[in-house]
């Protein structure tokens, strides 16, 4: 006769085990970045008027490439990137010499999801509060094209 191990006792402390470990363990907490949305209403807000020259538009493109210009009309399309010395000091220069700046970030359908956080960071990180996300035009389209030649 060989003899015989009951593993009965051994498998119920493991499954004692686990889900203790389970109900006792802290689940990895979501980052989450908050961002206002104005309510679904059928007024439209009246804000400050703002001049063109005031207004920056920023197309976040492929390749972490930020196309940027100033004003609306006859717009110089200038290209960026993240760096402290990209974005960030574009963003710096143009709201110390404006003073009350709008934004105005447009990705693009094959920027990362990644580049508008560190948009987002940056709006964040020199406290520009006015700012909107808004979605890419055809004409947009047709400047990144006409800069990237």
């Amino acid at each position: 006769m060989s003899p015989r191990i009951d593993m009965t006792p051994m498998v119920d402390l493991a499954f004692l085990l686990l889900t203790f470990f389970m109900l006792t363990t802290t689940f990895a907490k979501s980052y989450i970045m908050e961002i206002t949305v104005p309510d679904k209403t059928n007024s439209i807000p009246v804000g400050p008027v703002l001049k063109a020259s005031q207004v920056i538009t920023l197309i976040l493109g492929e390749k972490d490439k930020i196309y940027w210009y100033q004003g609306i009309a006859d717009a110089e399309v200038n290209v960026t990137n993240y760096s402290v010395q990209g974005i960030h000091q574009v963003l710096e220069e143009k709201k110390n010499e404006i003073g009350q700046l709008h934004v105005m970030i447009k990705p693009a359908t094959k920027s990362r999801y990644k580049n508008l956080v560190d948009v987002l960071d940056e709006m964040k990180d020199i406290k520009l509060t006015s700012y909107s996300l808004v979605t890419i035009t055809p004409a947009d389209e047709a400047l990144i094209m006409k800069a990237s030649l």
